[in-house]
């Protein structure tokens, strides 16, 4: 990346430099992670993120996310923030979702949107770790409605890498957004599967 490998763009939302931030860095650095791309200067952007197959994506993401300082947050199962490690998980940006309640998921990340100068919005667009045939179309409402591009992050074990894909300004035809989209990860290899 231009700047280095942790370079965060100016106007992206940001964490103030800590003790947890030069830890991940050493973490990224020992693991051999790394980013490949430059992530874009905007203030908003919602970044998507496959193959999504195992907690260890979350593990390597939140330690990427932390050692860039970006503030991002990260839309999650309310379920893992009301476990164990729910005093953690919270303290790292995350969005608790209740998916089985009756409130609109994409209502609530527009407001959100608008209410904020800089935010940066994390989505597995697969919404779950087990395979599946159709991505959730979330991502694309939540950009198209608030006037948010999407930020694609390639996942990919065999090369450990993170890669910035070409940024994508979502459409009126959701299904055409979502077959190019999806296509860009072809070839990204999960821990436990592909895309």
């Amino acid at each position: 990346m231009s700047g280095g490998p942790f370079y965060l763009p100016p106007q992206a939302p940001s964490l103030s430099d800590s003790w947890w931030k030069r830890f991940c860095r050493w973490a990224i650095g020992l693991s051999g992670w790394r980013i490949v791309g430059d992530l874009p200067n905007l203030p908003k952007l919602i970044l998507i993120g496959a193959p999504h197959s195992s907690y260890w994506d979350g593990v390597w993401g939140l330690l990427m996310k932390s050692a860039l300082g970006l503030d991002l947050g990260v839309m999650i199962k309310r379920e893992v923030l009301t476990g164990p490690y729910g005093p953690i998980v919270r303290r790292l940006g995350m969005i608790p979702i209740d998916r089985s309640a009756a409130t609109n998921v994409v209502d609530q990340m527009v407001a959100r949107f608008a209410s904020h100068e800089r935010m940066w919005l994390g989505i597995t667009p697969e919404g779950t770790r087990k395979p599946v045939k159709q991505w959730k179309s979330g991502f694309l409402r939540i950009a198209r409605a608030s006037g948010v591009p999407i930020q694609p992050i390639l996942i990919d074990y065999p090369t450990k890498t993170f890669t910035v894909g070409p940024l994508v300004e979502a459409g009126e035809d959701i299904e055409a957004d979502m077959v190019r989209i999806r296509a860009m990860f072809g070839g990204c290899r999960g821990k436990r599967r592909n895309v």
